[in-house]
């Protein structure tokens, strides 16, 4: 089995794990902030699982009321500056019940899955946005939906 068959089996296992689930949040910090709103936005237009994206540091501010026993989480954690800090808002999501998805080069304790990125410095954006395209799929293959045809979508917008 190849490298990229095993990780991709094992995001569809994390798919597996959250397919029940109605609400998932992605929480980033500094540059990954922006991958958790793109995040949210995969999983919601095809797998129709509603999904929110927050800045780390805002949880206290609401997002953390959400929380309820097996709500899945993931978090988008790179080798920076913010790391614990992120690390540490994991640890209060999954204090209040969340199931822990971490994205990030290196497994941590509060990770219930991990799945594994290389560390690519700055650029730890872009591949963290990789296996949440794929678990977006994922969960709308399992979910019976058909990714390639997401209902109210145009594929192009034009403003008047």
């Amino acid at each position: 089995m190849t490298c990229l068959t095993r990780f991709l089996n094992y995001i569809k296992k994390v798919a597996e794990q959250i397919k029940d689930h109605e609400n998932t949040y992605i929480i980033g910090k500094a540059e990954n902030y922006p991958m958790a709103l793109e995040a949210a936005i995969k999983i919601q237009e095809v797998s129709y699982v509603h999904a929110e994206g927050f800045a780390a540091g805002e949880l206290k501010h609401g997002p953390i009321a959400l929380i309820t026993q097996g709500t899945p989480c993931i978090a988008l954690v790179a080798n920076d500056e913010v790391k614990s800090d992120i690390l540490n808002n994991s640890i209060e999501l999954k204090a209040r019940g969340a199931y822990i998805i971490g994205i990030s080069p290196e497994n941590h304790s509060v990770f219930d899955h991990w799945i594994k990125m290389p560390d690519v410095g700055v650029a730890s954006p872009i591949v963290n946005l990789i296996p949440i395209q794929l678990l977006a799929y994922y969960l709308s293959v399992i979910r019976g939906l058909n990714p390639d045809m997401p209902r109210n979508l145009a594929k192009s917008v034009t403003v008047k």
